[in-house]
């Protein structure tokens, strides 16, 4: 029988960690799944926790919390492959604000279900993405999607608020409309073309979805060895809603100043103004320069309802 180590941030979704703790205990119990539970105490914390987890041989490792935890918990089993040790499989338990890597991963935000799935251990494969930028010169790796610009700000300005979930990302964006609207020129060189243009927003995705609610990559696999990228041009400030109503519903393709293509690597550069970008969250910096990705195909084992 597998051993599973739960790591739990207790402050994600703004405490709900803490909330469902008591139910995520109850319901693996109830499935007879041999469990121990452990609470993540600061920034990093799950890192740590993720390779120890493999070391007393734990078959199992799972990020109970948004996704920042899911990233952390990733880098520490991906620090493991680079070692050349093989990784627990990775499973998670979605009770943060946006939980877009499990949305994209098929993974159910209803903490029974999401123990259930856990229970049932349907193992796929996954392709995991490694990102350099000036605050991560040597790398960190990352699972959904690696957002440049626009979004990044919003996230930004979503940590600020005082309510949480889809709502907070909504009214983030907003704000940011009178923030973050002069699109800077970049230069974007991919597997076979190279892209300069103004761009509003930058996305690298392995998954379907960023923000808790914008569907920029709805036909993205997670395990095709390639990225969908997204880039949005720049859009007068009074067409900025309607667009964002169309990235909402993942129709934005059809949109004269989208750019949509595939790659398996992406180097974007700022030849104008500067890139605050992200990966899963984490900030990659504020007023950066250059941002490097690659993908590492079929790099984790992941516990999910989704096969492709």
């Amino acid at each position: 029988m597998s051993r599973f180590y739960i790591i739990l941030n207790p402050v994600a979704g703004k405490g709900n960690g803490a909330h469902v703790k008591p139910l995520i205990e109850k319901k693996l119990t109830e499935l007879g799944v041999e469990h121990f539970i452990v609470e993540t105490e600061r920034v990093g914390h799950a890192t740590v926790l993720a390779r120890q987890a493999a070391l007393e041989h734990f078959d199992v490792v799972v990020a109970a919390g948004g996704d920042g935890t899911v990233n952390e918990v990733i880098n520490g089993l991906m620090q493991l492959k680079e070692q050349g040790k093989v990784p627990p499989v990775l499973g998670v338990i979605p009770v943060g604000r946006g939980n877009d890597f499990a949305f994209s991963m098929g993974i159910p935000v209803d903490v029974n279900e999401s123990c259930t799935l856990l229970a049932n251990d349907p193992q796929v494969r996954i392709d995991i993405g490694r990102v350099t930028s000036e605050l991560f010169p040597d790398g960190l790796y990352f699972g959904n999607g690696v957002g440049v610009g626009f979004d990044t700000v919003v996230g930004f300005v979503a940590a600020k608020l005082p309510i949480s979930g889809i709502l907070s990302y909504l009214v983030a964006a907003i704000k940011t409309m009178f923030l973050y609207y002069n699109a800077p020129l970049i230069r974007l060189e991919l597997d076979d073309q190279v892209i300069e243009t103004n761009s509003l927003m930058l996305s690298i995705m392995n998954g379907r979805r960023l923000g808790g609610s914008f569907m920029l990559a709805p036909n993205s696999s997670h395990n095709d060895g390639k990225y969908d990228i997204v880039i949005i041009q720049g859009i007068p400030r009074s067409k900025m809603i309607a667009a964002m109503g169309m990235v909402m519903k993942g129709t934005h393709a059809a949109h004269p100043a989208v750019i949509t293509t595939r790659s398996s690597k992406a180097k974007v550069t700022a030849l104008n103004g500067t890139l605050p970008g992200h990966a899963d969250g984490v900030t990659l910096c504020e007023e950066g320069h250059e941002i490097s990705v690659e993908i590492l195909p079929s790099a984790l084992t992941l516990l999910t309802g989704r096969t492709s």
